[in-house]
């Protein structure tokens, strides 16, 4: 880092300090205390004042209760979706990563619970919590205590038929909320340990409270005292404890801010709201320029991690306004460019490349999707924006809570959009070549976080391949964090991507005691970038290997020929001595197999560009045997097989797979390649 990022890193730690000294020595905010901030003289008085004089136009507010539910109305399946999920919240059911936990209707939830492990963390104080204990996770009860669960409930209330459905809903987030908050006492407890965590915590339970405000179930005061207090407790502990200490703040203060704005938005009377809520549109400003690149990708390094980042600023953006704090024309553009670069990457079915680390973090609880789902994205910025760039699709239902109907009359009243073209996306380092059914990201840049590299991998020239919606190769995933830091390094090393590895090297060093840093050795970038009306061409490098005894550069050239229905990718080697070289193609799933190629598949790959002048006599078809998705062609000289492999199509899942391995000992400079025909 610069000396003067160093510094600045140095005075926010300071400040941290000062911070945490304050709020150590304040009082928690007590029943008179609330009574005191909405102007009320008893209890009783509080729910008039806190739940009926409503200024919010949120998209939580009853007033746009009747919008939402018309919108949803219209779309097909959306009130079902909206059922089941209110159903698991009511039953108390999560998916954690793909383990399943469920406690029951109304019974105490075990909020500490590790379920992988089947231990659970302490309730202590944070000061003395063993966060990071390997073969434990605690974003595991994170995904339980962010409570989006009461969300899901209110949601389910809105779009119920019955007053007894309502009241059923009702009456689990009492349960629920009250459960969590006698369980979880402030600053004790894994719960307390991340401010990301609590600030998320708190503006679902605000927008859930406004959601439910006219229900009797919640308009008591043995309920909504100890709420509001829980909201200004979180809200004083995220801003005691905003995540910008580190060397550059990244997604996590990002949701702190958004945090303080949603509850001190939606419920301006509570302690220091008009406060807080000033720092977090400060910051959400200053964040939505450092954080976002000028071309709308996220500095996070990661395409998972842009989603994130989209909901984040979007949640801010829209329960802001809805009180009538601006963030800024700058803000919204910036934020309209981040849904633009979403739907660059996404394939026809809304699928997009998991390049960078992947921890199926969202935001918006309203709809359960794929981890590599981002095809909502396209048609919630259509309509928050009027872009006829973005229009055509499907209307989601995010965009049905979030908007309503006026959303939905502008949604539908925009011209289908132009099918997304190649594009390079020089900041963020991701460069698309697509066509035909065909989508093909390149991973060629710094390394996320300004070079902290917290999120990014060892994956510089790799790419991930899409084939008719489908991910073909693949980048294998994250697999764990904390958990299984053994893991965690594999899964972002070399050998895991899709890219060519000497001598066994890693492009940058892993440390194992830093598993989110990642240093800015590779300085990948773009030679040439030509997208073309029947072909692309893409030429990349990187120095990764310039620290070898015997230095190496590599520089790999991508060719898309859409006429063909083929891709062509060639590796050029400079430097001196001999090497080992080793390239991998990563799989989804063990559907490969060798064959001998018809004459027309070797036709065809011989009429591509910038491929191999002959061919191994083998190739490697590549998905169900009754339908393959086409063949990979090998240049000869390389040595080819088929090894097992790790697939991690989400957090904490981790299946088999198989890869391809080509190899060759060679002296540079040197050159090898091959093609894969598209069925």
């Amino acid at each position: 880092m610069a000396p003067g990022a160093l510094a600045k890193s140095a005075v926010r730690r300071v400040q941290g300090v000062a911070r945490k000294a304050l709020y150590s020595r304040r009082e928690q905010v007590d029943e008179a205390q609330l009574l005191e901030s909405f102007g009320a003289t008893r209890a009783e008085e509080l729910v008039t004042l806190a739940l009926d004089h409503r200024t919010s136009r949120a998209w939580c507010e009853l007033s746009q209760r009747e919008s939402a539910r018309a919108a949803i109305e219209k779309l097909p399946g959306a009130k079902a979706r909206t059922l089941e999920r209110a159903t698991r919240a009511l039953r108390q059911e999560w998916d954690l990563f793909g383990t399943p936990v469920s406690f029951g209707e109304g019974k105490p939830v075990d909020w500490s619970l590790e379920p992988v492990s089947g231990r659970h963390y302490p309730v202590d104080p944070v000061e003395r919590m063993p966060l990071h204990v390997t073969g434990m996770d605690p974003k595991y009860p994170w995904v339980m205590g962010r409570l989006d669960s009461v969300v899901a409930l209110a949601q389910g209330a809105w779009v119920a038929e019955t007053e007894a459905e309502r009241s059923r809903f009702a009456t689990a987030f009492v349960a629920q909320t009250l459960d969590f908050l006698q369980a979880n006492p402030v600053g004790m407890g894994v719960h307390w340990t991340c401010s990301m965590e609590i600030a998320l915590r708190a503006a679902n339970l605000a927008q859930a409270l406004v959601m439910f405000a006219d229900r009797p179930e919640v308009r008591r005061p043995e309920f909504l005292v100890p709420v509001l207090g829980a909201l200004a407790e979180h809200c004083a502990w995220v801003e005691a404890h905003l995540e910008d200490t580190s060397a550059v703040p990244n997604n996590h203060l990002v949701s702190n801010y958004v945090g303080l704005v949603v509850v001190g938005s939606l419920f301006p009377e509570l302690p220091g709201a008009p406060r807080q809520v000033a720092l977090a549109a400060n910051g959400l400003r200053t964040q939505m320029e450092a954080q976002v690149h000028p071309e709308g990708t996220s500095f996070e390094g990661s395409i998972p991690y842009h989603r994130l980042s989209v909901e984040l600023f979007t949640l801010a953006f829209l329960v802001a306004r809805g009180a009538g704090v601006s963030l800024g024309p700058a803000y919204e553009a910036r934020l309209r460019l981040m849904f633009v670069a979403a739907r660059a990457w996404s394939s026809e079915s809304g699928l997009a490349p998991q390049i960078g680390d992947n921890d199926s973090g969202r935001v918006f609880p309203f709809q359960e999707r794929a981890d590599g789902d981002h095809s909502y994205l396209a048609g919630l910025g259509a309509a928050l924006f009027n872009d006829a760039g973005l229009g055509g699709g499907v209307f989601p239902d995010e965009a049905a809570w979030l908007l309503g109907g006026a959303g939905l009359v502008r949604f539908n009243a925009l011209p289908v959009a132009p099918a997304p073209v190649s594009v390079s996306f020089a900041e963020g380092g991701f460069h698309i070549l697509r066509g035909e059914g065909v989508v093909l990201t390149v991973s060629a840049g710094k390394q996320g976080q300004r070079g902290v590299g917290g999120h990014s991998h060892n994956d510089k020239l790799s790419f991930e391949l899409h084939l008719n919606g489908r991910p073909v190769i693949v980048d294998p995933g994250t697999g764990s964090y904390t958990r299984d830091p053994a893991l965690r390094n594999a899964m972002r090393s070399t050998a895991a991507h899709n890219t060519l590895q000497v001598d066994g090297a890693e492009q940058a060093p892993l440390d194992p005691a830093r598993l989110f840093a990642l240093p800015e050795d590779a300085r990948a970038r773009v030679v040439a970038f030509q997208p073309g009306a029947k072909h692309d061409r893409l030429v990349v490098r990187h120095d990764g290997y310039r620290h070898l005894p015997a230095p190496v550069g590599i520089e790999r050239t991508f060719f898309l020929d859409r006429h063909v229905r083929a891709l062509a990718v060639g590796d050029r080697l400079v430097g001196t001595g001999r090497h080992e070289v080793v390239g991998r193609l990563h799989l989804p799933d063990g559907q490969a197999r060798w064959c001998k190629p018809a004459a027309e598949v070797m036709a065809r790959a011989g009429r591509v560009q910038e491929g191999p002048e002959a061919f191994d006599a083998r190739a490697l078809e590549i998905g169900p045997a009754e339908a393959p998705e086409g063949w990979v062609l090998f240049g000869q000289g390389l040595e080819t097989l088929l090894v097992p492999s790790r697939y991690s199509p989400g957090y904490g899942r981790v299946v088999p797979a198989v890869s391809v391995e080509f190899r060759r000992q060679l002296t540079p400079p040197a050159w090898l390649g091959w093609v894969f025909v598209f069925r």
